[in-house]
């Protein structure tokens, strides 16, 4: 019996992600996917901030880029009758605009899943802890006290192997095995409305180069359907909304039906159309009751169905296993407790529900639910989400309040103002080293980070002191020494006296805040610790 201790199941961008966050934490991993390959479809496009700014601390962002689309070329929304037609709106998304871009390090970027995942996949190859194995799928699962005993097919041969793993996480997407081998019960509202992707080629340029959107929304009485911008020039998806309610099915769906459709959307009868591949699918907007089942974790999909109305559900599936690996890996090396790992359920679950929710209403808003005649255009939260992006806020054992007050997110999902609490996302601000300009956000993502005022340096020192006694990865910086503040603004935008500190975990939210200096910090800061990792009842 083959020994892991992690499996994981899933090969698309969350399970991808998942196995080179452990491999890095230096966690041994195998991933199985039931798929001879990686993604044949665009799928997801849109990688928001947050998470490249997750990539950026993993080396990934410039290889992502790379293979996404340049800025420039899709930085609009637009709704029109048809390409060739009258144009009725255009938008630059909330989140493009100058103070949403200053909070962040590195903007979004769109990145179509089929090349998203060439990445991911030669990433996570590289890594000697990794074991990746595409052709091979879980057919069972038995959990247990101590692990999960899985039985793992191959597809290419028909032969089969069992494996032992101390932990799952299942990434095995909306169809998940795991999840229906588990019961598991999702809560929200399945189904709403059915949609076909088309994904094909055409030179759509002469209609688009003076006007690059990521969007392009086709309003017409008979058909309402979506351009989707793929690499702006000849390839590209069109995405026909709420089947039903126009009398289509996904059978009717053939390459000649495609192809009038694309060119009446388009306004060019005599458009050249080269279908490449349909793809019919329903938008739910489900979250799982429960994220972890003793032995089981789900992430992405398999946790949570998010329609793609504001582009969450790739985003949401990778910032879960950043959340999670870090807290696995902890455990894996006896420097935390197991119910640190309670504190994934508690911080991801309700912040998908809302994600979902948000999502939906984004849907709703553009009627995707009924027939339409005449043009329906999206709410104003819809690309303008900058506080569900940046502004959620965790609450679990595995950060520790300072009574800090602030609204729910569910009232600040298109508002962001950075703030340091315990919970939230550290915030951005530039710092240098030397000559060069470093982001807070380029500090984190592998260990634990103290970050201390100018006048620190105690925090400092009994950060240094304590690390080697309590085996954990910890580092220290006391800005305005250590890393220079150009703009003399850390302190303030981080709520710190001269003397104060905050602790950051490795996914890059605060875990705990010291407003000011105190008499033991080494003693404080220990019992921080004890308490974050979930290793004694004893607080800061």
């Amino acid at each position: 019996m083959f020994e892991v201790p992690v499996l994981i199941v899933g090969g698309g961008p969350v399970g991808l992600t998942a196995s080179i966050q452990l491999s890095r934490l230096g966690i041994r991993n195998l991933l199985v996917e039931r798929h001879p390959g990686v993604a044949k479809l665009p799928k997801a496009r849109g990688i928001n901030a947050r998470t490249m700014e997750m990539y950026r601390q993993m080396g990934l962002e410039p290889a992502i880029r790379d293979a996404g689309l340049a800025p420039h070329r899709f930085g609009l929304i637009v709704w029109t009758e048809s390409l060739a037609g009258t144009e009725i709106e255009r938008r630059v998304p909330g989140r493009a605009s100058p103070r949403n871009m200053a909070m962040t390090p590195t903007p979004n970027c769109l990145c179509a899943q089929d090349d998203l995942e060439p990445v991911l996949h030669r990433y996570a190859e590289a890594e000697s802890l990794a074991d990746i194995r595409f052709s091979n799928e879980l057919t069972e699962c038995a959990p247990d006290a101590e692990g999960v005993t899985a039985t793992i097919r191959d597809r290419t041969t028909g032969a089969a192997e069992q494996i032992r793993a101390q932990w799952l996480i299942a990434c095995d997407g909306a169809q998940s095995r795991v999840r229906r081998q588990l019961g598991v019960r999702m809560l929200g509202e399945e189904k709403v409305y059915d949609s076909v992707n088309i994904l094909f080629r055409a030179n759509l340029s002469p209609w688009t180069a003076h006007r690059p959107a990521a969007l392009y929304f086709v309003e017409q009485p008979d058909l309402r359907g979506t351009f989707l911008t793929i690499n702006g020039e000849d390839r590209w998806s069109f995405l026909i909304h709420s089947l039903k309610q126009y009398g289509w099915t996904p059978a009717d769906f053939t390459d000649s039906l495609c192809t009038a459709l694309i060119r009446k959307a388009a306004g060019l009868p005599d458009l050249d159309v080269q279908v490449l591949g349909i793809s019919a699918w329903e938008a739910s907007a489900i979250v799982a009751e429960h994220y972890r089942f003793g032995r089981i974790f789900l992430a992405g999909d398999a946790a949570h169905e998010v329609p793609p109305t504001g582009g969450f559900g790739l985003n949401t599936g990778v910032q879960d296993v950043q959340n999670l690996t870090w807290k696995l890996a902890a455990v894996l090396r006896n420097e935390a407790g197991e119910a640190l790992l309670d504190s994934y359920h508690a911080e991801r679950q309700p912040l998908a529900d809302l994600t979902a929710r948000t999502s939906l209403a984004n849907a709703l808003s553009m009627g995707r639910t009924a027939k339409q005649n005449t043009a329906v255009i999206a709410r104003p939260e819809f690309l303008n989400e900058q506080g569900l992006i940046f502004g959620q806020t965790y609450e679990s054992g595995a950060v520790i309040a300072d009574g800090t007050p602030i609204a729910p997110l569910d009232e600040r999902i298109t508002t962001y103002d950075p703030l340091a609490r315990p919970g939230c996302r550290a915030p951005h601000h530039w710092l240098a080293r030397g000559e060069t300009q470093v982001s807070t956000i380029d500090l984190f993502g592998q260990g634990f980070v103290l970050l201390a005022a100018p006048g620190g340096e105690a925090w400092v020192r009994a950060a240094a002191g304590l690390a080697p006694k309590r085996r954990v990865a910890l580092t220290a910086y006391r800005i305005g020494a250590d890393l220079t503040d150009p703009d003399d603004g850390f302190a303030a935008l981080y709520g710190l006296d001269p003397d104060g500190a905050v602790l950051v975990r490795p996914d890059g939210y605060i875990a705990w805040r010291s407003r000011s200096g105190t008499a033991d910090p080494e003693r404080r800061l220990a019992a921080v610790l004890g308490q974050v990792l979930a290793q004694s009842a004893a607080g800061g």
